[in-house]
């Protein structure tokens, strides 16, 4: 037998010393997530075992164990699932190995200065770290775990803070049966209200039947002899009799029964137990699909997101089971990306359980699935939007930017997603519009809907290419996501185009101005700009502004060239059009002056001029000038010949 004392990670010792020491009300979600993680593991065991025949393993009573004992001041939470190699206990239990680390600790922080109350366990199921929750109410835990398979097992043990310790076990010192087994060493209360006595017989049976009655494996309450004629007295209705292990939870699927004997509550709880949330569903979608294949759905849409939500290796997806039988967490087939915060559970009949994962992606009952699951999440969306507008904004608020990727990727479903999508527009101060409601307010001669793209709410509104838009009373969509500027070209909702107001030739209906005298000026900034701009026009577009920047309308925006650069994608940069006001009187200056000058090329105020007037076009728009120095430098000298 070995042991070796290993040293926590910096941010995992924070993290650590944090729970310990907070002072939140909700540590009852200790015993939920050791629980959900024993019943994962016996998931896992079930699994291999039908499809490794020859597994070392027994499968015939997979069940959870609860030990407290009053005397030693311990709870002990035992599985007899897949256990976990040494390799395993350090990578899942000695770290975190997680990116959001840092981020949760900085949470955790903040919540406690505020006094938050239930803000930590909030953040302990955003991030998934339900095996340290149990040092909020334990100074010291022992693991002891040995793999299905194996004929060796490992002892993890620590108190929480610095270092803990892995030791190999061999011989005698090996678990009989595969599985886990966790033993907390169970904190005073030391006045802490929140602070349970969870060696109590009665507080487990409390806490079970609240957030874990629907697991599906019996979870047995098993007491020292001494205790168990006390625990008669102490709660008669748990039965006088305590000769065996009293199984705590119903076990019943909630996803098999009738909606009407489910209550809002059980469906709350079951959802926080398989997202590993603390919200509140928004909406509960509950069906069964009858007929040449059979399958039931319970899936539930958050009301926040989910931390990792835009997390490059987010796993989408419900968990799928096959007559009740877990097959994976995350099966990536039964729902698109875009639906990736939707959380649930699809238990089919006649899928194969031996299938990998590719094979279940190309699966013809799975296809049919993913479409009805897609139309009755889609469906519920809009029914919200149409008859519930204050649970739809929030639903929007958290989870807008997500369902517009599906207006990329799911053309079979693109009208369907345009419908339920809001939006805002220059007509809503505050909150959004639907596409139809925009359309319903269309002046008869628009025959586009226009949008402007940006970062914010607020640049856009300053945009000059609002302007003529704007005196006219035509109504446009501010699209503030950076996904926005994907899915809009070559859209189209009630047979109008997407257009952007920020590309091509604006067409509201005015003449087009008269260019008589201004070619000078056009011919010479053209020139001027070369290496800036593709040419310089006259417009309509501006009604206060001197000039804007439009491009062209197969062409790269600014932002969307940005967002390629940040992905690690060089894209070349797109010269737009420098279009100019002819009424503005700064225009009207450059005119006159460059038809007096005899070279104008060879005049450096006009030259500073021509770069202040591009670079002012920039930053009105809310872009940023390629170098911010030279463009300092040069308004210095113009602002200095001004004060001469």
């Amino acid at each position: 037998m070995t042991a070796e004392t290993l040293q926590f990670q910096a941010e995992t010792d924070q993290l650590l010393s944090l729970m310990i020491h907070s002072v939140y009300s909700e540590k009852d979600v200790f015993l939920r997530e050791l629980i959900s993680n024993a019943s994962d593991a016996l998931d896992k065991l079930r699994l291999e075992a039908y499809q490794d025949k020859d597994l070392d393993a027994d499968a015939s009573d997979l069940h959870i164990e609860l030990r407290p004992d009053a005397e030693a001041r311990t709870l002990t939470i035992a599985d007899n699932g897949i256990g976990m190699s040494r390799a395993e206990v350090v990578d899942l239990i000695g770290t975190l190995a997680k990116s959001g680390t840092g981020e949760l600790r900085r949470k955790l922080e903040a919540a406690k200065q505020a006094k938050e109350q239930g803000a930590s366990a909030e953040l302990i199921g955003q991030f998934g770290i339900g095996f340290y929750s149990a040092f909020m109410v334990a100074d010291r835990v022992t693991l002891v775990t040995r793999k299905a398979g194996e004929d060796t097992a490992t002892r993890w043990e620590s108190e929480g803070h610095g270092t803990y310790t892995v030791t190999d076990l061999t011989g005698e010192d090996v678990p009989a049966q595969h599985g886990t087994t966790i033993t907390l060493h169970l904190r005073a209360a030391d006045g802490d209200e929140s602070l349970h006595d969870y060696a109590s017989p009665h507080v487990l049976r409390t806490v079970v039947r609240r957030y874990s009655d629907f697991i599906a494996f019996p979870i047995r309450l098993v007491l020292p002899a001494s205790e168990a004629a006390d625990d008669a007295g102490e709660d008669e209705a748990a039965g006088a009799e305590k000769a065996g292990p009293e199984t705590l939870n119903s076990m019943q699927a909630l996803w098999a029964r009738p909606k009407d004997e489910v209550s809002a509550e059980e469906y709350a709880d079951f959802y926080r137990h398989i997202s590993h949330a603390f919200d509140e569903p928004l909406e509960t979608i509950a069906f069964r699909a009858e007929g040449t294949f059979e399958y039931q759905a319970l899936l539930f849409i958050p009301t926040m997101p989910p931390f990792d939500m835009f997390y490059r290796n987010t796993k989408p997806g419900p968990a799928l089971y096959v007559k009740r039988v877990f097959i994976m967490d995350h099966c990536e087939a039964l729902l698109p990306p875009y639906l990736r915060f939707v959380a649930g559970v699809v238990d089919a009949q006649d899928l194969s359980l031996n299938v990998s994962r590719e094979i279940l992606q190309n699966d013809r009952h799975l296809v049919m699935i993913r479409k009805r699951l897609v139309k009755r999440v889609l469906q519920t969306v809009s029914a919200m939007r149409e008859n519930e507008r204050e649970k739809y904004d929030t639903f929007w608020t958290a989870f807008g930017a997500v369902l517009k990727e599906g207006l990329l990727d799911d053309q079979d479903n693109r009208e369907t997603l345009l419908k339920a999508s809001a939006f805002e527009s220059t007509f809503s101060e505050t909150g959004t519009t639907s596409l139809a409601e925009y359309v319903s307010r269309m002046p008869e001669a628009q025959d586009a809907i226009y949008y402007a793209a940006g970062d914010s709410r607020t640049r856009l509104e300053s945009s000059p290419h609002l302007e003529a838009f704007a005196a006219k009373g035509f109504e446009v969509l501010l699209l503030t996501d950076q996904v926005d500027e994907l899915w809009t070209p070559g859209a189209e909702f009630d047979g109008k185009r997407f257009v952007s107001v920020a590309k091509g030739e604006a067409d509201l209906g005015d003449e087009t101005p008269d260019a008589e005298g201004f070619e000078p000026l056009t011919e010479w900034l053209a020139t001027t700009l070369d290496d800036k701009v593709s040419g310089v026009r006259l417009t309509s577009r501006l009604t206060t502004s001197a000039a804007c920047l439009v491009g062209g309308e197969f062409d790269l925006t600014p932002q969307l060239e940005a967002m390629y650069r940040a992905s690690g994608q060089e894209v070349p940069r797109t010269r737009r059009t420098l279009e100019l006001n002819p009424e503005n009187d700064l225009v009207q200056s450059l005119r006159d002056r460059v038809a007096a000058a005899e070279t104008p090329a060879d005049d450096e105020t006009l030259t500073d001029a021509a770069e202040i007037l591009y670079g002012t076009a920039v930053l009105a728009e809310g872009g940023a000038v390629a170098d911010p120095a030279e463009f300092a430098a040069v308004l210095a000298r113009q602002l200095g010949r001004s004060l001469s």
